[in-house]
């Protein structure tokens, strides 16, 4: 569920007509729902209710600092994969102790930067990892709390570039290896062993693959246990899918997914971390546009709008489907040519639909791509010299700007000429 509905024939974002946003702040623009992005945490900590569980919202899938001070209010912790991450978590109010730092290659001054500044855990991915954390923590003098990121080798059925549990992924330590890697942790000093991690991917659709993962995991606290190894905590990731395709998509619902973590891991009587992003924020945003022409091409037309794969490049990176809707809600019956919708970036790669069902658009006309929120923003670029998408968060009936469009000139001025290459005569 969302908070973008028609209302008087015009979409609007919780109470606000997106025109008026299109208005004052021109197109593109992201623009998220407060009440969208609050539901969907609650629903998480509903699913969890009764256990003792901390959920860290993905910081890579929207990084915008109010979403994180929103979500944060909420009570979230954050998983961060980046020192980037970390400081923007910081910058929102986060507390550092509700922040976990996951990916595959941390840096030893990231590492010292949550050192010093305040971390609830490193999801350690390596031995050499390891061994680099014991020697910065020790260096500082600090214990660094950890949990072994384990790949349990399950399918998770899910786009190759977004699947991270098969043993040919870069991500974590074989199951094989954990006890192992456990003990060497476990000698090492400025180390502290808190948990065991696991994430086997994004946009899962099918719950079986958690259950596997999670009796995975369950089993090897168990052995770890038995090694002597005082495991509290056991943090599942993320990876709830969500619905892009809405005619035709049902994922699992967070309270399903509970349930998987209550048979699996429940009785283990550990700290539960989960770390959802794109159902968080997924759903809660949208990005919008305006047609700049349709132009008529040989056996096929095309909706040529002011959005491009700067701005959204999921469907160029992975084939990625969004609902595109009209903003002015279509009549009943209205006729429903098939149009590719593409950008005016120099690429073919910048279409974003083809051969998408929509009403008669034209110049000036506005147009939403639904379930953005997740995933957009994050990944914009400059390409083309095009400048980046700003974000809007709709409150009610108010929104504000949460990341201003920068000017050419301020874009420009990012760039310096060396004093040695002459000036153009």
């Amino acid at each position: 569920m969302d908070h973008f509905t028609y209302r008087d024939g015009i979409l609007h974002a919780e109470d606000v007509p997106l025109p008026a946003i299109a208005e004052a702040v021109g197109t593109p623009a992201y623009v998220y729902s407060t009440a969208t992005l609050t539901r969907h945490f609650r629903v998480f900590e509903d699913a969890l209710a009764g256990l003792d569980h901390l959920i860290c919202y993905s910081v890579k899938a929207n990084s915008n600092l109010a979403v994180l001070r929103l979500l944060g209010s909420l009570g979230a912790g954050m998983d961060v994969v980046s020192g980037g991450e970390y400081r923007r978590a910081r910058a929102a109010g986060i507390p550092g102790e509700r922040i976990v730092f996951s990916g595959v290659g941390k840096t030893r001054d990231e590492m010292a930067l949550a050192l010093r500044d305040g971390i609830r855990q490193f999801n350690v991915e390596s031995e050499p990892e390891l061994l680099a954390l014991s020697e910065t923590a020790s260096a500082l003098g600090l214990t660094a709390p950890i949990a072994l990121r384990v790949n349990p080798d399950v399918d998770a059925r899910t786009h190759v570039k977004i699947a991270t549990g098969k043993s040919e992924n870069k991500f974590g330590i074989p199951l094989a290896r954990a006890r192992a890697v456990y003990a060497e942790a476990a000698a090492l000093p400025g180390i502290a062993v808190v948990g065991v991690d696991v994430h086997i991917g994004s946009q899962l659709t099918d719950l079986a693959p958690f259950e596997a993962a999670f009796t995975r995991v369950a089993d090897l606290v168990r052995d770890l246990r038995a090694d002597g190894h005082a495991i509290a905590r056991v943090d599942l990731g993320g990876g709830l899918g969500i619905p892009y395709r809405r005619a035709n998509e049902a994922p699992p619902l967070p309270f399903d997914y509970g349930e998987v973590i209550r048979r699996t891991v429940g009785p283990l009587g550990c700290e539960i971390e989960i770390e959802p992003g794109r159902l968080i924020a997924g759903n809660a945003g949208l990005l919008l546009t305006r047609v700049i022409w349709l132009k008529h091409g040989e056996g096929r037309d095309f909706l040529i709008v002011d959005a491009a794969m700067n701005d959204l490049v999921r469907p160029a990176m992975y084939d990625a489907w969004h609902d595109i809707v009209p903003v002015a809600e279509p009549a009943p019956g209205a006729e429903m040519p098939l149009v590719d919708v593409v950008g005016p970036v120099c690429e073919t790669g910048d279409t974003f639909a083809r051969g998408r069902p929509l009403p008669p658009l034209g110049e000036g006309d506005l147009v939403a791509f639904r379930s953005a929120g997740a995933y957009g923003a994050v990944m914009a670029s400059e390409y083309n010299s095009r400048p980046l998408v700003p974000e809007v968060l709709v409150n009610g009936d108010h929104f504000d700007v949460v990341r201003a469009r920068p000017s050419f000139d301020e874009m420009l001025k990012r760039d310096s000429i060396p004093s040695w290459i002459p000036e153009i005569p």
